[in-house]
Protein backbone atom coordinates (compact mmCIF):
# COMPACT_ATOMS: atom_id res chain seq x y z
CA UNK A 1 0.00 0.00 0.00
CA UNK A 2 2.87 2.33 0.89
CA UNK A 3 4.47 1.59 -2.50
CA UNK A 4 1.24 2.50 -4.29
CA UNK A 5 0.92 5.73 -2.31
CA UNK A 6 4.52 6.61 -3.09
CA UNK A 7 3.95 5.97 -6.78
CA UNK A 8 0.86 8.19 -6.78
CA UNK A 9 2.74 10.97 -4.97
CA UNK A 10 5.62 10.74 -7.44
CA UNK A 11 3.15 10.93 -10.31
CA UNK A 12 1.51 14.04 -8.87
CA UNK A 13 4.89 15.70 -8.42
CA UNK A 14 5.87 14.88 -12.02
CA UNK A 15 2.60 16.36 -13.35
CA UNK A 16 3.19 19.50 -11.28
CA UNK A 17 6.72 19.80 -12.59
CA UNK A 18 5.58 19.43 -16.20
CA UNK A 19 2.77 21.95 -15.64
CA UNK A 20 5.32 24.42 -14.29
CA UNK A 21 7.46 23.94 -17.37
CA UNK A 22 4.44 24.50 -19.57
CA UNK A 23 3.68 27.78 -17.85
CA UNK A 24 7.21 29.01 -18.38
CA UNK A 25 6.94 28.17 -22.06
CA UNK A 26 3.68 30.08 -22.35
CA UNK A 27 5.28 33.12 -20.75
CA UNK A 28 8.17 32.94 -23.18
CA UNK A 29 5.81 32.77 -26.14
CA UNK A 30 3.91 35.77 -24.85
CA UNK A 31 6.84 38.02 -25.62
CA UNK A 32 8.84 37.64 -22.40
CA UNK A 33 12.03 39.61 -22.92
CA UNK A 34 14.01 36.72 -21.38
CA UNK A 35 13.63 35.08 -24.79
CA UNK A 36 16.46 35.39 -27.26
CA UNK A 37 14.08 36.01 -30.17
CA UNK A 38 11.51 38.64 -31.11
CA UNK A 39 8.87 37.48 -33.60
CA UNK A 40 7.48 40.36 -35.63
CA UNK A 41 4.11 39.91 -37.36
CA UNK A 42 3.45 41.86 -40.54
CA UNK A 43 1.54 42.10 -43.79
CA UNK A 44 4.42 41.38 -46.17
CA UNK A 45 2.72 43.38 -48.94
CA UNK A 46 2.78 46.82 -47.31
CA UNK A 47 5.52 48.88 -48.96
CA UNK A 48 7.47 50.77 -47.81
CA UNK A 49 6.86 49.66 -44.21
CA UNK A 50 7.35 45.92 -44.71
CA UNK A 51 7.15 43.96 -47.96
CA UNK A 52 8.68 41.14 -49.98
CA UNK A 53 11.21 42.34 -52.57
CA UNK A 54 12.13 40.79 -55.92
CA UNK A 55 14.62 38.48 -54.17
CA UNK A 56 11.97 37.10 -51.84
CA UNK A 57 13.37 38.97 -48.81
CA UNK A 58 11.16 40.95 -46.44
CA UNK A 59 12.41 44.54 -46.37
CA UNK A 60 11.13 48.00 -45.50
CA UNK A 61 11.31 50.98 -43.16
CA UNK A 62 9.78 49.11 -40.22
CA UNK A 63 12.00 46.11 -40.88
CA UNK A 64 15.19 48.20 -40.81
CA UNK A 65 14.01 49.90 -37.63
CA UNK A 66 13.08 46.57 -36.00
CA UNK A 67 16.49 45.08 -36.85
CA UNK A 68 18.22 47.94 -35.04
CA UNK A 69 15.90 47.58 -32.05
CA UNK A 70 16.61 43.84 -31.92
CA UNK A 71 20.35 44.57 -31.83
CA UNK A 72 19.83 46.96 -28.91
CA UNK A 73 17.79 44.29 -27.09
CA UNK A 74 20.35 41.60 -27.93
CA UNK A 75 17.69 39.31 -29.46
CA UNK A 76 17.23 37.64 -32.83
CA UNK A 77 14.53 39.19 -35.00
CA UNK A 78 12.17 36.76 -36.73
CA UNK A 79 9.75 38.01 -39.39
CA UNK A 80 6.35 36.33 -39.62
CA UNK A 81 3.93 37.13 -42.46
CA UNK A 82 0.33 37.20 -41.17
CA UNK A 83 -3.18 37.89 -42.39
CA UNK A 84 -3.65 41.56 -41.46
CA UNK A 85 -7.34 41.07 -40.77
CA UNK A 86 -6.53 38.58 -37.96
CA UNK A 87 -3.48 40.37 -36.54
CA UNK A 88 -4.90 40.67 -33.02
CA UNK A 89 -5.68 36.95 -32.95
CA UNK A 90 -2.08 36.19 -33.94
CA UNK A 91 -0.82 38.39 -31.11
CA UNK A 92 -3.19 36.95 -28.50
CA UNK A 93 -2.43 33.36 -29.55
CA UNK A 94 1.27 34.15 -29.03
CA UNK A 95 2.38 33.09 -32.49
CA UNK A 96 3.98 36.55 -32.72
CA UNK A 97 5.41 38.88 -30.07
CA UNK A 98 4.81 42.21 -31.77
CA UNK A 99 2.82 43.81 -34.60
CA UNK A 100 5.11 46.26 -36.33
CA UNK A 101 3.95 47.18 -39.83
CA UNK A 102 2.43 50.63 -40.22
CA UNK A 103 -0.07 49.89 -37.45
CA UNK A 104 -2.32 52.87 -36.74
CA UNK A 105 -3.07 53.60 -33.10
CA UNK A 106 -6.83 53.76 -32.48
CA UNK A 107 -8.89 53.73 -29.25
CA UNK A 108 -10.27 50.30 -30.17
CA UNK A 109 -6.81 48.86 -30.75
CA UNK A 110 -5.53 50.41 -27.51
CA UNK A 111 -8.26 48.46 -25.71
CA UNK A 112 -7.01 45.22 -27.27
CA UNK A 113 -3.22 45.75 -27.37
CA UNK A 114 -0.44 47.63 -25.60
CA UNK A 115 1.31 50.27 -27.73
CA UNK A 116 4.61 52.11 -27.79
CA UNK A 117 4.60 55.87 -28.27
CA UNK A 118 3.78 57.03 -31.83
CA UNK A 119 6.74 56.95 -34.21
CA UNK A 120 5.26 58.09 -37.53
CA UNK A 121 2.48 60.45 -38.68
CA UNK A 122 0.08 59.28 -41.36
CA UNK A 123 -3.15 60.22 -43.18
CA UNK A 124 -5.77 58.28 -45.10
CA UNK A 125 -5.76 59.50 -48.70
CA UNK A 126 -7.50 58.76 -51.99
CA UNK A 127 -5.50 57.66 -55.04
CA UNK A 128 -6.92 57.67 -58.57
CA UNK A 129 -5.55 57.23 -62.08
CA UNK A 130 -3.83 60.33 -63.47
CA UNK A 131 -6.45 60.75 -66.19
CA UNK A 132 -9.39 60.20 -63.83
CA UNK A 133 -12.18 62.79 -63.80
CA UNK A 134 -12.17 62.65 -59.99
CA UNK A 135 -10.66 65.82 -58.52
CA UNK A 136 -12.51 66.16 -55.18
CA UNK A 137 -14.61 64.07 -52.81
CA UNK A 138 -17.70 65.51 -54.48
CA UNK A 139 -16.62 63.89 -57.75
CA UNK A 140 -16.67 60.45 -56.10
CA UNK A 141 -20.45 60.27 -56.16
CA UNK A 142 -21.55 56.91 -57.64
CA UNK A 143 -17.91 55.76 -57.92
CA UNK A 144 -16.42 52.43 -56.82
CA UNK A 145 -13.73 52.34 -54.13
CA UNK A 146 -11.34 49.62 -52.91
CA UNK A 147 -9.66 49.37 -49.48
CA UNK A 148 -7.61 46.84 -47.54
CA UNK A 149 -9.50 44.55 -45.15
CA UNK A 150 -8.88 45.27 -41.48
CA UNK A 151 -7.19 48.60 -42.23
CA UNK A 152 -7.94 52.00 -40.75
CA UNK A 153 -8.90 53.11 -44.27
CA UNK A 154 -12.12 51.19 -43.62
CA UNK A 155 -12.56 52.89 -40.24
CA UNK A 156 -11.83 56.33 -41.73
CA UNK A 157 -14.46 55.93 -44.42
CA UNK A 158 -17.03 54.86 -41.80
CA UNK A 159 -16.23 57.79 -39.51
CA UNK A 160 -18.99 60.34 -38.93
CA UNK A 161 -17.08 63.18 -40.60
CA UNK A 162 -16.84 61.13 -43.83
CA UNK A 163 -20.40 59.82 -43.79
CA UNK A 164 -21.51 61.98 -46.73
CA UNK A 165 -18.63 60.62 -48.82
CA UNK A 166 -19.36 57.01 -47.85
CA UNK A 167 -23.05 57.40 -48.59
CA UNK A 168 -22.36 58.90 -52.02
CA UNK A 169 -20.29 55.95 -53.28
CA UNK A 170 -21.70 53.33 -55.60
CA UNK A 171 -19.80 50.54 -53.82
CA UNK A 172 -16.80 49.69 -51.66
CA UNK A 173 -14.78 46.48 -51.87
CA UNK A 174 -12.30 45.27 -49.25
CA UNK A 175 -9.30 43.28 -50.51
CA UNK A 176 -6.50 41.43 -48.71
CA UNK A 177 -3.64 43.71 -49.80
CA UNK A 178 -3.11 47.36 -50.75
CA UNK A 179 -1.20 46.26 -53.84
CA UNK A 180 -4.35 44.43 -55.00
CA UNK A 181 -6.31 47.65 -54.48
CA UNK A 182 -3.97 49.66 -56.69
CA UNK A 183 -4.14 46.93 -59.33
CA UNK A 184 -7.94 47.10 -59.36
CA UNK A 185 -7.78 50.83 -60.04
CA UNK A 186 -5.09 50.42 -62.66
CA UNK A 187 -7.22 47.82 -64.46
CA UNK A 188 -10.20 50.22 -64.17
CA UNK A 189 -12.25 47.74 -62.16
CA UNK A 190 -12.45 50.40 -59.45
CA UNK A 191 -12.32 54.19 -59.55
CA UNK A 192 -10.24 54.91 -56.45
CA UNK A 193 -8.33 53.38 -53.55
CA UNK A 194 -8.32 54.70 -49.99
CA UNK A 195 -4.96 53.97 -48.41
CA UNK A 196 -2.28 55.16 -45.97
CA UNK A 197 -0.48 58.26 -47.24
CA UNK A 198 3.00 56.79 -46.62
CA UNK A 199 2.06 53.75 -48.70
CA UNK A 200 0.44 55.81 -51.44
CA UNK A 201 3.38 58.19 -51.81
CA UNK A 202 5.85 55.32 -51.98
CA UNK A 203 3.68 53.52 -54.55
CA UNK A 204 3.41 56.68 -56.64
CA UNK A 205 7.21 57.03 -56.73
CA UNK A 206 7.31 53.57 -58.29
CA UNK A 207 4.45 54.35 -60.72
CA UNK A 208 4.74 58.13 -61.32
CA UNK A 209 2.84 58.11 -64.60
CA UNK A 210 -0.17 56.13 -63.42
CA UNK A 211 -1.62 57.60 -60.21
CA UNK A 212 -2.17 60.84 -58.33
CA UNK A 213 -3.61 61.79 -54.93
CA UNK A 214 -6.60 63.99 -54.16
CA UNK A 215 -5.88 67.05 -52.03
CA UNK A 216 -8.62 66.16 -49.53
CA UNK A 217 -7.82 63.55 -46.86
CA UNK A 218 -9.99 61.38 -44.65
CA UNK A 219 -8.13 61.11 -41.34
CA UNK A 220 -4.93 62.04 -39.51
CA UNK A 221 -3.27 59.12 -37.74
CA UNK A 222 -0.18 57.92 -35.90
CA UNK A 223 1.66 54.62 -36.28
CA UNK A 224 2.67 52.63 -33.21
CA UNK A 225 4.15 49.25 -32.31
CA UNK A 226 1.85 46.81 -30.50
CA UNK A 227 2.54 43.96 -28.09
CA UNK A 228 0.12 41.65 -26.28
CA UNK A 229 -2.19 43.55 -23.93
CA UNK A 230 -0.46 44.13 -20.60
CA UNK A 231 3.04 43.17 -21.73
CA UNK A 232 4.51 46.49 -20.63
CA UNK A 233 7.95 44.94 -20.03
CA UNK A 234 8.44 44.15 -23.71
CA UNK A 235 6.83 47.44 -24.77
CA UNK A 236 9.16 49.44 -22.53
CA UNK A 237 12.30 47.66 -23.78
CA UNK A 238 11.31 48.32 -27.40
CA UNK A 239 10.59 51.97 -26.58
CA UNK A 240 13.91 52.39 -24.76
CA UNK A 241 15.75 50.98 -27.79
CA UNK A 242 13.88 53.33 -30.12
CA UNK A 243 14.70 56.33 -27.94
CA UNK A 244 18.40 55.41 -28.03
CA UNK A 245 18.32 55.00 -31.81
CA UNK A 246 16.70 58.41 -32.19
CA UNK A 247 19.40 60.07 -30.06
CA UNK A 248 22.08 58.33 -32.14
CA UNK A 249 20.51 59.58 -35.39
CA UNK A 250 19.76 56.06 -36.61
CA UNK A 251 16.01 56.63 -36.97
CA UNK A 252 16.70 59.66 -39.18
CA UNK A 253 19.14 57.65 -41.28
CA UNK A 254 16.60 54.87 -41.88
CA UNK A 255 13.84 57.38 -42.59
CA UNK A 256 15.91 59.18 -45.22
CA UNK A 257 16.72 55.84 -46.86
CA UNK A 258 13.03 55.07 -47.44
CA UNK A 259 11.40 58.52 -47.63
CA UNK A 260 14.28 60.82 -48.63
CA UNK A 261 13.45 62.82 -45.51
CA UNK A 262 13.43 62.39 -41.75
CA UNK A 263 9.76 61.81 -40.98
CA UNK A 264 10.33 59.84 -37.77
CA UNK A 265 7.94 61.28 -35.20
CA UNK A 266 8.91 62.31 -31.68
CA UNK A 267 6.34 63.43 -29.13
CA UNK A 268 8.70 66.29 -28.34
CA UNK A 269 7.91 67.81 -31.76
Amino acid sequence: MKKIAAMILAGVMMVSLLAGCGTDGDNNNSGDTAKNTLTLGLDANFPPMGFTDENGDIVGFDIDLAKEVAKKMNVELKLQSINWETKEIELNSRTIDVIWNGLTITPEREEAMTFTKPYLKNKQVVAVLKDSSIQTFADMKDKTVVLQKGSTAVDALKADKNKSLADSLKSTTELEQNVMCFTEVELKRADAVIVDEVVAKYYLTKHPDKFRLLDETLADEFYGIAVKKGNTELRDKIQAALDELEKEGKTAEISKKWFSDDIYYSEAE
